[in-house]
């Protein structure tokens, strides 16, 4: 569940609700200065530090990071004070970032174009592979340059995948023409938020697009020789239907078709009122 919109205090509270109704991870989100949307917006970092310590069990992140108009060696320090303030359940959804928010397009000098923004995304997950080792590194990216550093301590230890913070990069998907850059990232990370190519990019994906992506991923991750018992994460975000019925089938086909998480999203601030979203969040999530 994406607490999106409310007090600081309403934020915390809809972390807290989360985890007591059952529901399996709890999101902030990572606007800076969005002029389209001019609504009450806190630092993620803040926010999730805060629920770390009011929760216990449920995963927590934002939707998504933007690490393009953020220094990735500041983001591993405060991705690593969470991870051990929450006892390992911090997960990273990254992406590109948005132009209309104003830490791009308010900041002389801020790289901008699309290209560019995927160079630093690139960049920075790299850098955050490297820093989670726990040993010195300097680092030469096309964009990122530093010198060394160590990171101290590694992330809290998860199974499988060791002292590493899953990242879940946002992926494209055109079944037409799959974008080999934007998907190639997310197979080589822990995961791929779900987002759809054109005219259907804010459309909720259907169980026939996640059927198609994951069948892609698994050919491709083949074809790049990728560990394939590597946990994988295909996280789908919308608002389920009012009907809790039809919420619970619409899950059952997402999860049949390969998705492993369904992120309740609700952006549009005249209905996702904080009353509306702790409401939501009270009533627990439908099952499938």
């Amino acid at each position: 569940m994406v607490g999106s919109f409310g007090s600081a205090a309403q934020v915390l509270d809809m972390a807290a609700g989360a985890e007591e109704s059952g529901w399996d991870g709890f999101f902030s989100w990572d606007g800076l200065s969005l002029l389209s949307m001019p609504v009450d917006t806190f630092d993620p970092w803040a926010v999730l530090a805060a629920a770390a310590v009011r929760t216990e069990r449920i995963a927590l992140g934002a939707m998504v990071f933007a690490l393009p108009r953020r220094r990735p060696w500041e983001v591993v320090r405060q991705a690593l004070t969470v991870d051990h303030l929450s006892g390992g359940r911090l997960v990273l959804p990254v992406g590109v970032g948005v132009l209309d928010d104003g830490g791009f397009s308010a900041v002389p000098g801020q790289l901008q174009s699309l290209r560019e923004r995927a160079e630093l995304l690139d960049d920075a997950i790299a850098y955050l592979d490297r820093a989670w080792s726990g040993e010195k590194f300097a680092f030469d990216g096309t964009h990122v340059h530093a010198g060394e550093m160590l990171f101290l301590p590694r992330p809290v230890e998860r199974p499988v995948v060791g002292h590493h913070v899953p990242v879940w990069p946002v992926g494209v998907w055109d079944a037409e023409r799959p974008p080999l850059r934007s998907l190639d990232r997310a197979l080589r990370a822990d995961g791929i938020v779900l987002q759809l190519r054109g005219e259907r990019g804010f459309d909720v994906p259907t169980p026939d697009d996640v059927s198609a992506l994951v069948a892609w991923l698994t050919a491709r991750r083949a074809e790049l020789g990728l560990d394939a018992g590597r946990p994988f994460d295909v996280v789908v975000q919308g608002e389920l239907p009012a009907d809790r019925a039809a919420a619970a089938d619409q899950l059952a086909g997402l999860a049949a078709a390969g998705a492993t998480w369904w992120v309740e999203s609700r952006w549009n601030p005249d209905t996702a009122t904080p009353e509306s979203l702790l409401a939501a969040i009270d009533a627990g999530p439908p099952r499938p």
